[in-house]
């Protein structure tokens, strides 16, 4: 199965895609991670944050130094800093995502792009950091100690892993390692998505393919009922015995058909069993009608009847041999259906030995609409053949995929 990966940058995910949810402030990761959309939501998000928090810093600098002009300054220095930490790296991942690279390469160079912002970030905030500790020393007239005070090794050791560590969990996930994480989650929840709506369009295919099938049987069955008690009526005086086993016959086949039709969805999904006892009922019949000079036979090893098959399709093939082979020809006829697994294939043949071709094209409806259901259900992995007998007749070949059972 091939899974298309490439999705629009500027629309918003499907809902079992998506990682955000409908909340006002989460609403930017409705759209794909490290897209236009997406990182103008998270930007004014972050910025409505970052805001408040370095206005009070500016606030409280005022207070305490009673400059005003200190006081703008640290908030410029934490607005520009924390917003440049939050920005810097998405933005270059965005800037790369839209370049529409191949999957494999852009995957590296998103990762790339937020390791930079990252390091960006901390070069821009350590700068920041240090001219606020500048401007407040300075303002408050506190003089630099002349030298550090002395701390043990171990000490140092676990003040540096405590400052690697914050540093870390501060630039990675406010600096967009979080995003990071979830722009390779998105990418594996799209190809499930993509795999789901295939598969529900091939099922969607199968089923309007069946559903064809049984209007066609639903089309046919009717006129072949109405010429059977035609023939019945035609038989009741001349010959009782005869319109007897008709009815018999009839009433066999109806048995076989109406209750697959009243089981509604159900019966789009036959097996090859049910079909062919539907197409063994009614050579049954038409035997009977033929005044017995039709014969028939049916083949098929007892573990292939439980493979699923198409309902309607068999017994298309059935009556065409009934309809163009074996009544058109007088004497004897013989119908013969054979069914075989072979090269990872299921086959069935219907084979007559009645008048044969015709010159020039097939055009039947029902043979038009076996391969039209076909084409559906199998694309090109099925097919149907038609060939000429050895001696006289017709070979109806359907061939169609052996597939997993579900």
């Amino acid at each position: 199965m091939t899974v298309d990966t490439g999705y629009s940058l500027q629309q918003a995910l499907p809902a079992d895609v998506l990682a955000g949810g409908n909340a006002a402030w989460s609403r930017y990761r409705q759209y794909p991670v490290f897209s236009w959309p997406w990182l103008k939501g998270r930007s004014l998000l972050f910025i409505g944050v970052i805001a408040p928090l370095a206005l009070l810093a500016g606030v409280v600098a005022t207070v305490n130094l009673r400059d005003y002009g200190a006081g703008l300054l640290m908030f410029a220095l934490q607005f520009a800093a924390f917003t440049l930490m939050a920005t810097t790296g998405p933005a270059l991942a965005t800037w790369v995502r839209h370049r529409r690279r191949q999957e494999a390469h852009e995957r590296r160079w998103v990762v790339v792009a937020v390791l930079l912002g990252i390091m960006v970030s901390f070069v821009v905030d350590y700068s920041a950091s240090a001219k606020v500790v500048e401007l407040v020393e300075l303002q408050a007239g506190i003089a630099k100690p002349s030298r550090s005070p002395e701390v043990g090794p171990l000490a140092q050791r676990v003040a540096l892993a405590a400052n690697l560590g914050l540093l870390l969990l501060v630039y990675g996930l406010f600096g967009g390692g979080m995003a990071l994480r979830a722009y390779f989650s998105e990418r594996s929840r799209w190809i499930a998505h993509r795999q789901r709506l295939e598969l529900d369009a091939a099922r969607m295919q199968a089923r309007d393919a069946d559903l064809r099938l049984g209007v066609l049987q639903a089309q046919v069955e009717p006129h072949f009922l109405f010429n059977t008690l035609a023939s019945v009526r035609a038989l009741v005086r001349q010959e009782p015995a005869q319109a007897e086993a008709t009815l018999d016959a009839l009433s066999d086949f109806l048995r076989a058909t109406i209750p697959r039709l009243r089981e509604g969805e159900a019966a789009l999904h036959s097996t090859l069993g049910q079909q062919l006892d539907i197409c063994t009922a009614y050579l049954a019949l038409m035997q009977v009608r033929m005044g017995g000079r039709l014969h028939y036979g049916v083949q098929c090893d007892q573990r292939l009847r439980e493979r699923s098959f198409p309902p309607a399709l068999l017994i298309t093939l059935v009556e065409n041999a009934i309809k163009h082979g074996i009544e058109p020809r007088p004497g004897d006829g013989h119908v013969e259906i054979l069914v075989a697994r072979l090269d990872g294939r299921l086959q069935v043949q219907v084979s007559d030995d009645g008048a044969g071709l015709k010159p020039g094209p097939v055009a039947g409806l029902g043979l038009h609409n076996v391969r039209a259901q076909l084409a559906q259900r199998y694309g090109e992995r099925a097919c149907l053949r038609l060939r000429s007998r050895p001696g006289s007749g017709v070979i109806a070949e359907v061939e169609v995929p052996w597939e997993p059972e579900a």
